[in-house]
């Protein structure tokens, strides 16, 4: 079947990142976006129990709605989690969002790069592993930021962010060292590029933010067939784990394309 949706995962609205980009290069495809909000925010969670919740949650949404692939649009879930849920059902592709260390390191040319995350992908081995294989070479600081999620979460809603609260939660990031500064911060959360314009005003100086997003997209793209003609007769849907959203996510949602069903 061509018509199976792509389904997109995410603690909140930061998947939404990666569905855009997603429909700019698949725009024939159906997406369905499922926000796990009950569980909000990941990184309150204890790990044995995220990952079982994630692993439970995948079986039920699996069998209702049958996608051609899922992604993990979400740093933290992804480092936990990715390895277990294709052992878990190993007849379905995932792609998963991991910290964009190669890019950066590749990009660097001061050598300092900051990887700006969640407190869970800040101490999970899995990042410390993608540093050791591809940025040996750079320092690389771990910033593991407790509010920036929840910063985008109102962002998105509410249109408007207490920037002093960014500019704090980003200010580690900068670091001088023997004449060099800080020239690339990884965004690695997907709510974050939501927020990157107000990082850029509050940054003490420029650098390049890297954005998974796009390459998450392609990687998914990569895996799926051509589609046969247009899926546009059903509705892109957002499915949220509370079984509710107020009136600021659904009208986000709305304008994202989504229909809450």
């Amino acid at each position: 079947m061509t018509d199976r949706p792509i389904l997109m995962f995410d603690s909140g609205v930061g998947g939404l990142t990666v569905l855009r980009e997603a429909r700019v290069l698949m725009p024939d495809r159906r997406f369905v976006y499922v926000a796990d909000d009950a569980a909000f925010p990941f990184g309150a969670w204890e790990e044995p129990a995220l990952r079982t919740h994630i692993l439970d949650l995948f079986a039920r949404l699996l069998d209702r709605f049958s996608p051609a692939i899922s992604v993990i649009a979400c740093n933290t879930a992804s480092t936990l989690v990715i390895d277990a849920l294709r052992e878990r059902f190993p007849g379905h592709p995932f792609v998963g969002t991991v910290p964009a260390v190669k890019p950066a390191a590749e990009r660097t040319r001061s050598g300092l790069v900051s990887v700006l995350a969640t407190p869970g992908t800040v101490k999970r081995q899995y990042t410390r592993d993608l540093i050791s294989k591809w940025a040996q070479k750079c320092h690389v600081r771990l910033v593991g930021s407790d509010n920036l999620a929840g910063l985008a979460e109102v962002y998105m809603r509410e249109g408007f962010v207490d920037e002093d609260a960014v500019r704090a939660e980003i200010a580690p990031c900068f670091i001088e060292r023997d004449g060099q500064h800080t020239d690339i911060v990884v965004l690695a959360c997907t709510h974050y590029p939501f927020l990157v314009n107000r990082m850029r005003k509050t940054a003490p100086w420029p650098v390049d933010w890297i954005d998974p997003a796009e390459a998450i997209a392609r990687r998914a793209m990569s895996l799926l067939p051509p589609v046969n003609g247009s899926s546009q007769g059903e509705p892109d849907i957002a499915v949220f784990t509370s079984g509710k959203a107020d009136f600021a996510v659904s009208r986000l949602m709305q304008g994202f394309g989504l229909t809450i069903p």
